[in-house]
């Protein structure tokens, strides 16, 4: 018994090794030095941000319609940053701790990120508060925006 499980091993291994020395190892990047200037990044392909979690703020705003066009507003506000450049990501969050989403603003500076917030709808009603926190991530992540619009199907008419 012990020796089918040694050969079973073995043989397990050794379809592995095989399966691994016929995928072909990624072909190494070439440094694009246009395309790092164009998203801002340094030397090592990095730039700053600043990171900015939304929080549940003190003033709920009820269900109905003034809700419903904040929220429509909020999301009309994402888009119109992102399409200026000005935001490179967003998303919701779990709500733990009353953590409900992020921006990711690609900005030198705190005080220009609170100015961009400060136009969202849920920042101006008090339904959420943001803090604010300084990143320094991949420049990549300025392709996000550009790359979503291509794999989002979109809305049926």
């Amino acid at each position: 018994m012990r020796n089918v499980r040694i050969a079973l091993l073995l043989a397990a291994l050794s379809v592995n090794a095989l399966a691994h020395a016929q995928t072909p190892a990624p072909a190494p990047s070439a440094y694009d030095a246009e395309l790092a200037k164009s998203l801002g990044g340094n030397d090592n392909g990095m730039r700053r941000y600043v990171f900015v979690v939304l929080r549940t703020g003190p003033n709920k705003v009820p269900a109905g319609q003034e809700r419903t066009e904040m929220f429509a507003g909020h999301m009309a506000n994402i888009q119109r940053l992102a399409s200026e450049g000005k935001l490179a990501y967003a998303g919701p969050l779990d709500g733990v701790n009353g953590a409900r989403g992020i921006f990711i603003l690609p900005v030198n500076s705190i005080e220009e990120a609170r100015a961009l917030v400060a136009t969202d709808p849920v920042i101006i009603k008090g339904e959420m508060v943001a803090d604010y926190h300084v990143h320094f991530g991949s420049a990549g992540l300025m392709m996000v925006n550009q790359v979503h619009g291509k794999i989002m199907k979109p809305a049926a008419k």
